[in-house]
């Protein structure tokens, strides 16, 4: 089935397309220069070489159309080259590309602020500031809550993933890639459980109870609750699995941050803009953060990020304090206001539902018969499969499973503490027949027998 649409660059035909091997002989020209061009510490999931992408599909070098289960991890959530967005940043490109906000400042800035203030959880008085990445937002957060707090320890969760920077390395719960080999680490991280259900130790009844009261008892024995300037806490865990933390959990760490005078912050740089159902997945058991991070899906594709959080707090720091040469630049502030206005013109939100809707029962029909699925998990359309080894709760790696998923045109990532977790993150625009295509591909991938 081949549908024309307007997501994208040209209008690409949302097919499954080969007409060489994957990756082709052009992609493999491509990768070699890259080889001896790029370090090897960079590293590729998928070897072909982009040259167009919209809606479902991107398009190779050589000419296949392959469907995007991936979305640049999250990011292009309203698709490749949204109209809006395309429109928004080429007018701008033609005014002026750079001033520094801090410098000589620029509405669209502040509208991005706007906003994001009226959008995140909570009628509470906000402030934004922006700056590049997810990673730079984190830290940011951390700056505030440390300041505004006068505290130094930072709490976070087995499973956790926050950056590659020092301080975000030093969040990060996984140690390869991300951490090994680049220590020392900073001071002042501590690390308490994550409500796990598939894999907590006495069942996932018990799981969202004793999980919470485990983290709560290792602060206040390990570190004390006084000394504490912030949890910081992805809503759902990203590249630890797609981990939907017992439902119960969050509201219990937000009780005893609000009792302790601890700055509550939530990592929403891959769970924000429509990617689970709700606009930001904090939303789902009402939670509302003292601070939320989020970059990816702001800015369709451009280098944004965003923290957002209670006006006390970001107002107790000093002016230039805060800030950066390329925070907000106005390109990606434009983008940013057309991914937001496509996000509420196009109902997102409900098409994240949508596809949740579709994919997860396919999953859960294909785990009822395939003892290589130990976990099907999700909201919206951030939704994984952990796989393990058939009668055991042992790890299956999945990356074999990607590899023939890739080999067949359907983009895949991987993610997990042990590396078998198969991620899908569709762009929200991704057409029906696409995703029921994708399923069946990964459907025969699965059967590994």
């Amino acid at each position: 089935m081949s549908t024309a649409i307007t997501h994208g660059g040209p209008q690409l035909p949302q097919e499954r397309r080969l007409v060489t091997e994957i990756p082709g002989p052009r992609s493999r020209e491509l990768f070699a220069r890259k080889q001896s061009a790029v370090p090897s510490g960079i590293g590729i999931t998928l070897p072909v070489f982009v040259t167009h992408a919209g809606g479902g599909v991107i398009v190779d070098a050589d000419g296949n159309s392959l469907i995007d289960f991936g979305s640049g991890i999250a990011v292009t959530n309203v698709g490749n080259a949204a109209p809006r967005v395309v429109e928004r940043v080429q007018k701008q490109v033609a005014d002026f590309t750079h001033t520094c906000f801090m410098v000589a400042p620029y509405e669209s800035y502040v509208a991005v602020c706007e906003k994001l203030n009226a959008l995140t959880p909570g009628d509470h008085e906000k402030r934004t500031f922006l700056v590049n990445s997810g990673a730079e937002a984190v830290e940011n957060a951390v700056k505030v809550a440390r300041h505004a707090t006068g505290r130094q320890a930072v709490v976070v969760f087995d499973h956790g993933y926050h950056g590659r920077t020092l301080l975000t390395m030093t969040l990060t719960a996984k140690s390869m890639p991300y951490k090994h080999g680049f220590g020392p680490f900073a001071p002042e991280v501590y690390r308490v459980p994550l409500a796990y259900p598939f894999r907590w130790p006495t069942g996932p009844d018990n799981c969202a109870e004793e999980a919470a009261a485990q983290a709560i008892d290792m602060i206040n024995k390990q570190i004390g609750a006084e000394n504490v300037a912030a949890v910081l806490i992805e809503p759902i865990a990203g590249e630890g699995g797609f981990i939907e933390p017992a439902r119960g959990f969050l509201p219990k760490i937000v009780e005893f941050c609000r009792a302790n005078g601890i700055v509550f912050i939530a990592d929403e740089v891959q769970t924000g803009f429509a990617r689970t159902g709700h606009m930001f997945a904090c939303e789902d058991e009402g939670i509302v953060p003292d601070i939320i991070t989020t970059a990816k899906g702001i800015a369709g594709g451009l280098p944004l990020a965003a923290v957002t959080g209670r006006a006390d707090l970001l107002d107790h720091v000093h002016s230039g304090g805060l800030g950066g040469t390329y925070g907000g630049n106005p390109l990606a502030c434009e983008a940013a206001l057309g991914v937001l206005e496509t996000i509420e013109q196009d109902r997102l939100v409900e098409r994240a539902r949508h596809i949740g809707e579709i994919m997860l029962p396919r999953l859960r029909a294909i785990q009822e018969h395939n003892p290589i699925v130990g976990d099907v998990r999700g909201r919206g359309a951030m939704i994984a499969v952990e796989l393990v080894v058939p009668g055991t709760k042992d790890p299956y790696p999945a990356a074999e499973i990607a590899r023939r998923c890739h080999e067949q045109g359907l983009l895949v990532l991987t993610a997990g503490t042990y590396g078998n977790v198969l991620r899908f993150l569709p762009p929200l625009v991704i057409p029906d027949h696409l995703l029921e295509e994708g399923l069946s591909i990964l459907e025969k991938a699965l059967n590994v027998g």
